[in-house]
C-alpha cells in the first residue's frame, strides 16, 4: 500500500475544504484551531496502472498550513509533519510521499533527527519527498513544450529560478547530460551553493533573477517568489516558455500575453480514471487523471515493489535515477502535462 501526505494552500482554503475532506467541523475554526489539529487519513483508493496491476492509496491530511512558516510557527510546521508520518507508518503504508512543503520542511529543519515521534520509531524508507520524479516531468515538459512551440532547445537559453534546491539542482544537470540546450542561467539566493552548482556543472551562468529574466527563452521557476519582486509581460522574451514548479501554482495569473505559455510544472496525467477527491480539491483541470508527480512517485514505487526512500536528502537527485523513474512512469501509463 502507498501513500500520500498532503496539505491544503492556505486557512481560507482549509476552511472550504473541511467537508469535503469528512471533517466538517473543522470549518469555521481559526487559525489557532488549525495549529493544534492532528492529521486525519482523509482518503482510500486505488489506482490500475495500463499493465493491468491495480494498486491501494490512502491520503493523510496533515493540517499544516503554509501560514504556519510565515507566523514563525516553526516547530507547528515540524510536529504536524511529524505526526502525519507517524500517522502513516501506524497504518501499515509501505511507502508514503511527502508532498507540497512537507518534504521542504523535513529537509529543511533536518528532520531525520526526530526519528521519535511518542511511541512510533520512524522508519524512513517508508518515505519519499517525490522529487526525483518531480524534476523527471518538469524536464519531459522542458523538451517536449518547447518543440511545440517551435523553441530549437540548441539555440534556447534556459533560466532556473531555485536552481540550488533539490528539484532544481536535478533539472540542471538534465539540461547539461540530456538535451543540447544553448545556455543555462541560475538564479538562487544562496551565492556559494550557486557556485558549487556551477563548479558541479562546468557551465552555466550565475545571475540575479531581473537580469536573467529578459534572456530567458524557458524558465523553470521552482522557487518561491522573492517578496517585492514584480514580474510583467514586459520582461520577459516573446515568446517565452514559463513552467511554474512551485506550490501553489499561481504564475498564470501574472501574464496576460499570447506568446507567454505558462505551464504548469511536476503535474503528470494518468491514462486511467482514479476514483478519489483530493485532486478536486487542489483545483486539478481533470481531477481524475491529473496529480503531482510527487504523489505518482509514490504510486510508482508501490507499483514497481520498490519499497524504500527513491528521493532522500539534499541534492542527491542523479539523472540515472531520474531515467529509472522516468521509465516507470511511461510503463504504468503517466505522461507528463502538456496544456497551457
Amino acid at each position: 500500500m502507498f501513500g500520500l501526505i498532503g496539505h491544503l494552500t492556505n486557512l481560507e482554503h482549509a476552511q472550504a475544504e473541511a467537508d469535503k475532506l469528512g471533517y466538517a467541523e473543522y470549518a469555521k475554526e481559526g487559525f489557532e484551531f488549525w495549529c493544534s489539529a492532528p492529521p486525519i487519513l482523509v482518503d482510500e483508493f486505488q489506482v490500475t496502472s495500463v499493465t493491468g496491476a491495480i494498486i491501494h492509496g490512502r491520503y493523510i491530511e496533515s493540517c499544516f498550513l503554509p501560514e504556519m512558516l510565515s507566523s514563525r510557527r516553526i516547530k507547528t510546521a515540524i510536529r504536524k509533519i511529524l505526526n502525519a508520518m507517524a500517522l502513516a507508518q501506524k497504518n501499515k503504508i509501505d511507502i508514503t510521499a511527502l508532498g507540497g512543503f512537507s518534504s521542504i520542511i523535513f529537509e529543511e529543519f533536518n528532520l531525520k533527527e526526530n526519528k521519535q515521534v511518542r511511541n512510533v520509531e520512524l522508519e524512513f524508507e517508508r518515505f519519499t519527498t517525490g522529487n526525483t520524479h518531480t524534476a523527471y516531468v518538469i524536464c519531459r515538459q522542458v523538451e517536449e513544450a518547447s518543440a511545440k512551440l517551435g523553441i530549437d532547445l540548441s539555440k534556447a537559453t534556459v533560466a532556473v529560478c531555485g536552481a540550488t534546491g533539490d528539484i532544481g539542482s536535478a533539472v540542471c544537470r538534465w539540461l547539461d547530460q540530456k538535451t543540447d540546450v544553448a545556455d543555462l542561467l541560475l538564479i538562487a539566493r544562496n551565492r556559494e551553493r550557486l557556485q558549487a552548482l556551477q563548479s558541479d556543472l562546468g557551465r552555466g551562468k550565475i545571475m540575479a533573477l531581473e537580469e536573467a529574466l529578459p534572456l530567458a527563452d524557458i524558465i523553470v521557476w521552482v522557487a518561491s517568489m522573492p517578496r517585492g519582486v514584480e514580474i510583467n509581460n514586459e520582461m520577459l522574451k516573446k515568446p517565452c516558455l514559463l513552467i511554474d514548479g512551485g506550490y501553489p501554482k499561481n504564475l498564470g495569473t501574472k501574464f496576460n500575453h499570447p506568446d507567454i505559455y505558462v505551464l504548469n510544472g511536476g503535474i503528470v496525467e494518468h491514462s486511467l480514471d482514479i476514483d478519489w477527491k483530493i485532486m478536486e480539491i487542489v483545483n486539478m483541470d481533470i481531477p481524475a487523471r491529473q496529480m503531482f508527480a510527487c504523489f505518482a512517485e509514490a504510486m510508482l514505487l508501490e507499483f514497481e515493489q520498490w519499497h524504500t526512500n527513491f528521493s532522500w536528502g539534499r541534492n542527491q537527485i542523479t539523472v540515472e535515477k531520474m531515467e529509472k523513474i522516468g521509465q516507470a512512469s511511461v510503463k504504468h501509463g503517466f505522461q507528463p502535462l502538456l496544456s497551457f
